[in-house]
């Protein structure tokens, strides 16, 4: 599957899923020094691959008849300052609930350390702008995961389908964190609880054969 067929399968997937709504939210993969990003303007329910322009690393249209995303700095950004070569930003409920009313989504579940942990809210700033470009770099230093203040979340992956998963995962701590403030004050893993979870991960016990 090409670059081009790829952003239109996630794309879709992320409509299906309610992740975006209307021409909401953007996709990109790199490949090399070329960056093939969603168009602005167009659902992504609704693309085909002649419809995604491809970019180079410094933003200069390399083929395609319509314009890249608004938010290709943002992407460009997080690929010069990451080892990503998939993006996926969306505008996700529970993910968006959260960038407008937090600073960071805390663990609430060992599987946030699949994102790095805590995710950070990156500070407001206009969709498509240097700076907001640059606290989204800041926030993801570090992560797989961040959030955007009254905006959405993005994600990073070394595949477009592995940064699809974690934009998922993003959206279930989310939905998590929010249904739990309904019930009470959800618990938040200390960091010993998540080392130990770390440990576990990489020395997983031993079971003795069967007799």
């Amino acid at each position: 599957m090409s670059l081009r067929e790829q952003l239109c399968e996630y794309g879709r997937r992320a409509v299906e899923l309610g992740l975006v709504i209307g021409t909401s939210g953007n996709l990109s993969v790199r490949e090399g020094e070329l960056v093939a990003v969603t168009p602005s303007g167009v659902a992504l329910d609704r693309l085909t691959p002649e419809m995604c322009p491809v970019v180079d690393v410094e933003g200069h249209l390399v083929e395609g008849e319509l314009q890249p995303s608004s938010e290709t700095p943002m992407h460009l950004a997080v690929y010069e300052s990451t080892d990503a070569r998939a993006i996926v930003h969306t505008h996700s409920v529970f993910g968006t609930v959260v960038a407008t009313t937090m600073t960071e989504l805390p663990p609430v579940h060992y599987n946030a350390l699949l994102l790095g942990g805590t995710v950070k809210v990156a500070a407001y700033a206009t969709y498509g702008t240097p700076e907001l470009a640059a606290n989204v770099r800041a926030a993801m230093e570090g992560k797989r995961a961040a959030l955007m203040a009254n905006h959405g979340g993005v994600t990073i992956g070394a595949t477009l389908e592995e940064a699809f998963e974690s934009t998922r995962l993003l959206e279930w701590l989310c939905e998590v964190y929010v249904r739990g403030l309904s019930v009470g004050k959800p618990t938040i893993l200390t960091d010993e609880q998540l080392n130990a979870v770390i440990e576990r991960a990489l020395n997983p016990p031993t079971f003795p054969p069967r007799l």
